[in-house]
C-alpha cells in the first residue's frame, strides 16, 4: 500500500486535480492522509483515506499526519509527502519500487530556488518504517548557504540533519524544464513530479525577491515629520498672518518635502509590486486552466519527459 500524506488549505481548488493525477499515474493500491483546514464539505473529505484540521504549520501537520501513517501501515510501506498543488505527470508505478530498491529516501531539492539543499516536502519519497525510525521532521532547523551567500533554514531543514547524521544518501529530483514561465514556480521535477507552486498563496516567492529586488526594497519614511498634506491642513487652520516665518519653518518645510516624496515612492514601490503579483496570479490561472483539461500539459515545461 502506497501512503500520500498532503496538505490543503483554505480551498478545495486543488483536490479534484490532485486525486485525478494520483488516479492516472498510480497503477497500484494507495491510500491519501490530508490536512483539509477551512475545507467543510464532508463529500470532500470522504474522497480521502484520512481527513481532518490538523493544527499547527505546514511541517507540524505533515509531521502529524505521517504519525498516523505509522500507526497504520507496514514498515515496508512506500510514504509519500506530496504538496497539494503538486501531482505526478509519470507514472510512480514501478519507478517507486526501483527508487526505493536503491535510495532509502527521494526527494525534490529546490536547486532552482536560490541553491536550496533540503529534501523539499513539495514530492518525497521514502518508506514508513525509515520515518519513523529517524523520527523524522519536517520542521526548519538545519542550515545551510545559498547561493546569495546567505545561511538560511526552511522546511525541511530538520530532516536535512537527519540524513546527514545518519550518513543516509538520498536521491535529489532536480527541475528538469526545458521552458521556464517562471524560474522557481510550474516545475517539473525528475521528469516525474509537477509542482505549481504558491497554489494557496500569492505567487511570489524568495526567488522573487532576489531577482527583483527593487519591488521589495523597504522605503524608510520619517515617521516624527508631517506631509506637505498635513501641514497643508494645519496652514487652514492658522491662518498665515498669525504665523512668524523663521528657520524652524524653513526646516519643517523640508522635512515635510522629504517624507512626502517618501511615501509617494513607498506607494509607486507597492503598485508595481500588485502589479507583479497580478501577472503572476494571471500566468497562474491560465496554466491550472490548461492542467485540468489536457494530462499532457507538462510537455509544454519538460519536453524530454515523454
Amino acid at each position: 500500500m502506497i501512503n500520500f500524506v498532503t496538505v490543503h488549505w483554505q480551498s478545495a481548488k486543488w483536490i479534484d486535480v490532485q486525486l485525478d493525477y494520483l488516479q492516472r499515474n498510480v497503477a497500484a493500491p494507495f491510500r491519501v492522509y490530508a490536512s483539509l483546514n477551512g475545507i467543510d464539505d464532508p463529500a470532500v473529505r470522504a474522497r480521502f483515506h484520512y481527513a481532518a484540521d490538523v493544527e499547527g504549520i505546514h511541517a507540524e501537520k505533515l509531521n502529524a499526519l505521517a504519525a498516523h501513517v505509522i500507526a497504520e501501515a507496514d514498515p515496508t510501506d512506500p510514504l509519500v509527502f506530496i504538496d497539494g498543488d503538486a501531482f505526478p505527470v509519470r507514472p510512480l508505478v514501478p519507478w517507486i519500487a526501483d527508487t526505493l530498491a536503491a535510495y532509502r529516501l527521494a526527494a525534490v531539492r529546490r536547486d532552482d530556488n536560490l541553491g536550496d539543499r533540503q529534501p523539499h516536502p513539495c514530492f518525497c519519497l521514502t518508506t514508513v518504517g525509515l520515518w519513523g525510525d529517524i523520527d523524522g521532521d519536517w520542521r526548519k532547523g538545519g542550515t545551510w548557504v545559498n547561493a546569495e551567500g546567505r545561511e538560511l533554514t526552511d522546511v525541511g531543514g530538520n530532516l536535512l540533519v537527519q540524513l546527514r547524521q545518519r550518513g543516509i544518501e538520498w536521491l535529489p529530483l532536480l527541475r528538469t524544464n526545458t521552458t521556464n514561465l517562471h524560474p522557481l514556480f510550474f516545475g517539473v521535477y525528475g521528469h516525474r513530479v509537477y509542482h505549481h507552486g504558491a497554489g494557496f498563496r500569492d505567487k511570489e516567492s524568495r526567488l522573487d525577491m532576489g531577482l527583483r529586488p527593487e519591488l521589495y526594497q523597504k522605503v524608510r519614511v520619517e515617521r516624527e515629520a508631517p506631509s506637505l498634506g498635513t501641514l497643508r491642513l494645519r496652514l487652514r487652520e492658522q491662518p498665515l498672518r498669525s504665523v512668524r516665518f523663521s528657520v524652524h519653518h524653513l526646516d519643517v518645510v523640508r522635512r515635510a518635502t522629504k517624507k512626502t516624496l517618501q511615501l509617494r515612492s513607498k506607494r509607486r514601490t507597492a503598485e508595481k509590486r500588485e502589479r507583479f503579483v497580478a501577472r503572476g496570479e494571471k500566468l497562474s490561472d491560465e496554466v491550472f486552466a490548461r492542467l485540468r483539461g489536457d494530462p499532457g500539459f507538462y510537455r509544454d515545461f519538460d519536453a524530454d519527459a515523454g
